[in-house]
């Protein structure tokens, strides 16, 4: 494999200083503890912020911390203390956190936090590039950096770059309520594969893209137009045998001992969880309060030991929830306590790990019951430790590992009373059952650790870039393009086929409104001009529509897909003889789903209708699409006439004409020298499929297709066909003798 470039906001070791020396210390959180478990075994290097602010004239200082961390593995990007601010506890934490984890009334829409957000993507993307060699897989973490994958792709265009995010993406209608929405979406799609906890992440993910940026997918695979990018789930695992093999160690036990002698025979309900108003700590201290409220036997008999690991010490809204975690504790041990009997033990600190696996084994019950959470790997975690196999998993079904720990007790952290009865029914389950539940468990997540994640993961990246790299052979690049050129100017009988919409103009909302341009008309105006070209527009568009924005040009038309054909200068015919008697049956259903579907309309021609959905809701516009298609394909069943998809419409028309079948008109008229087709669509497909191999078949957009080549996008067509152009404006000019190719190598030009 190679080198592995992992990109985050905290590197998985914190520096400080302490007497002048600068100490080194394990980072917490689950990426660090989750990656940093793994990455040292093999060829990486880990940019992040070391932990540490440094003055701009420290140089000496930083010196000696890049030195200290080259031997870590890592590579810093310093911050000041203005970047900390207004972007890791601004833009991120009071604008991403809490809207990612549907908390929306508590984000706050700062422009002044998003510029420095901008800014600080930007400073990590030079830092990759001080480090990055050519063939590095580049993975980079989490929300703090959700602009950086398109920095990255735009300055390493060929570069393998994936994007992990570690926490909930939310509903379409929670993140639309960023300002921008749009630039972190995009941000996002300059990377190769985008990985998720659960598949309800993926989905939103796919759905906000289709509904800001208008770009379809299909199984999770996004088409952008210049780029294709995949969105998978990939649930995060831990190393278990870490956690494992600690329960059994000395120092472990020890503290095991420890504990058990201090809370005597009373059952032990573990809560451990970083101080964040996510993870539900006062409605779960609510829920013990009713517990013992309720259930008077359960005084003395059970502790809850309430792990707080400080956090954002110095933001309000933080220490509004510390308040009332202190308050809500202090009231269940006065009002329940005893002299011999505390019923809530509250640590507020980080406990090591050592301490940590203690709690996990002594604990009989974890309650993990997160408002939201991406994953949660504490629950993974305690059932890890938990070596007999005894132990009992409450769960929030609201966390990512709920999906995967489907055997722990899961309960909506919002149901008071179902949390008591999930407690209730922990501390009353049999040994057997235990077992049998954290049996399973333990299996799966010993099966699917954290090295099977980072290599199922870095697998599929390398399959979606295998697959983009496929089909960047097929784009036409300059090398492609002057070939063209010079095939095109060493032609003296040349087809030019080209389709309108999508292809020498962009699709507009109303179909009326795709008028072309000065630019279109100018070009079309003169390839028609040269005498060596035959220039035929081949297009959906009825003939009326042709005639008034073409009809005085020297070129030939196609109409609706192939009904209707003109020659240059002559009158419009029927391909073939048809009846449009079929209407009067299809009609009434496109109305009905006109009328179901607001912002769809039907478009009548001769012989072919069209429902267009380009303006409605996408998400609903697509699958009325896909119902329709269905009612049509049952409805059309003894009628001869085929359903077909274009961008965003759906047409019916007959079955025995299409554009391949009119273009044959004058593709078989001679031995062209030089053949150009170029299109958008489905409907292009039967133009492409007539083609001879010689020929330059172009498909616009990245899409797999049976032309030859493809171009990234509509707004790159223009340009080819003016190359064309300058070939024969040179040449009549005097100024350029034509290239000396000989006829007959056109079909060299690239690979067939």
């Amino acid at each position: 494999m190679n080198r592995l470039l992992i990109v985050s906001n905290r590197l998985p070791v914190n520096i400080s200083k302490e007497n002048g020396e600068l100490r080194l210390q394990r980072s917490v959180g689950g990426l660090a503890t989750g990656v940093g478990s793994f990455y040292k075994s093999c060829e990486s290097l880990w940019v992040g912020w070391p932990g540490i602010n440094l003055q701009r004239k420290q140089d000496e200082e930083k010196g000696r911390i890049v030195e200290a961390l080259r031997k870590e593995q890592c590579h810093p990007v310093f911050l000041s203390p203005y970047d900390i601010k207004h972007y890791y506890n601004g833009f991120c934490n009071n604008t991403l956190w809490p809207l990612l984890h549907y908390f929306n009334l508590f984000a706050e829409y700062d422009p002044k936090t998003w510029q420095v957000y901008q800014r600080v993507n930007e400073r990590f993307c030079d830092a990759v590039m001080e480090v990055a060699r050519p063939g590095d897989i580049i993975w980079v973490h989490d929300y703090h950096l959700m602009l950086l994958p398109q920095m990255l792709r735009e300055r390493l265009p060929d570069a393998e770059i994936g994007y992990f995010h570690h926490i909930p993406f939310p509903s379409f209608e929670v993140f639309r309520h960023l300002p921008w929405r749009k630039e972190i979406l995009s941000g996002l799609l300059g990377a190769d594969l985008i990985g998720f906890h659960t598949y309800g992440y993926v989905r939103h993910f796919l759905s906000s893209v289709q509904r800001l940026l208008g770009y379809e997918h299909t199984f999770g695979e996004i088409r952008t137009g210049t780029r294709t990018v995949r969105a998978d789930l990939f649930p995060m695992g831990i190393d278990y045998h870490r956690f494992a093999d600690a329960a059994g160690s000395t120092p472990v036990q020890r503290e095991i001992a420890q504990i058990r002698q201090k809370y005597g025979k009373r059952k032990i309900i573990l809560s451990f969880d970083r101080l964040d108003y996510t993870k539900g700590i006062p409605l779960r201290l609510e829920a013990f309060d009713a517990l013992l409220e309720k259930k008077p036997e359960y005084r003395g008999r059970v502790s809850l030991v309430l792990v707080a690991v400080p956090s954002r010490t110095d933001v309000n809204s933080y220490k509004a929830l510390k308040k009332r975690i202190d308050e809500l504790v202090g009231r269940i041990n006065g009002k329940y306590g005893t002299t011999d009997w505390t019923p809530v033990r509250y640590f507020y600190n980080f406990l090591p790990f050592e301490t940590l696996v203690a709690f996990y084994s002594a604990a009989d019950i974890a309650l993990v019951t997160p408002l939201r959470d991406g994953m949660n790997l504490m629950a993974k975690e305690y059932v890890a430790t938990r070596t007999d196999g005894t132990g009992v998993l409450i769960l929030s079904e609201m966390a990512g590992a709920a999906e995967e720990l489907g055997e722990a007790i899961i309960v909506n952290p919002n149901d008071q009373d179902a949390v008591v009865e999930a407690i209730e029914a922990a501390l009353a389950m049999p040994e057997k059952e235990q077992i049998e539940r954290n049996r399973t468990m333990q299996k799966r997540l010993m099966r699917y650790d954290v090295e099977r994640w980072v290599g199922d993961y870095l697998t599929r990246l390398g399959d979606a870039r295998a697959i983009r790299v496929e089909r960047s052979e097929q784009v036409v690049t300059p090398a492609i393009r002057d070939n063209l050129v010079a095939d095109y100017a060493a032609g003296n009988d040349r087809l030019l086929l080209l389709d309108y919409d999508g292809t020498l103009v962009p699709f507009a909302a109303q179909p009326q409104k795709a008028v072309p341009g000065d630019a279109t008309r100018e070009v079309l105006e003169r390839l028609s001009r040269a005498p060596e070209n035959e220039v035929v527009l081949i297009s959906g568009r009825d003939r009326s529509t042709l005639d008034a924005w073409f009809g005085a040009m020297n070129i030939g038309l196609i109409a609706e897909h192939g009904v209707w054909v003109k020659e240059r200068s002559g009158e419009w015919r029927m391909a073939e003889a048809l009846s449009d008697e079929w209407k009067g049956e299809i009609y009434p259903l496109l109305e009905l789903y006109t009328d179901r579907t607001p912002g769809s309309f039907v478009e009548e021609k001769d012989y072919s209708l069209v429902w267009h959905y380009r303006r409605t809701e996408p998400v609903l516009g697509a699958q009325r699409a896909k119902d329709l298609k269905d009612d049509l394909l049952h409805l059309t069943a003894n009628l001869n006439v085929g359903v077909m998809e274009g961008n965003r419409v759906i047409e019916i028309k007959n079955t025995v004409v299409d554009k391949g079948r009119a273009a044959l008109n004058w593709v078989s008229r001679r031995a062209w020298d030089f053949v150009l087709a170029i299109g958008d669509d489905r409907t292009d497909e039967d133009l492409f499929a007539v083609m001879s191999p010689g020929a330059y078949s172009i498909k616009v957009g990245l899409a797999p297709s049976k032309a030859r080549f493809n171009l990234v996008a509509q707004r790159d067509v223009i340009p080819l066909l003016k190359k064309c152009i300058e070939c024969d404006t040179e040449e009549e000019s005097g100024k350029k003798e034509r290239p000396g190719r000989e006829k007959g190598l056109v079909t060299s030009a690239a690979p067939g």
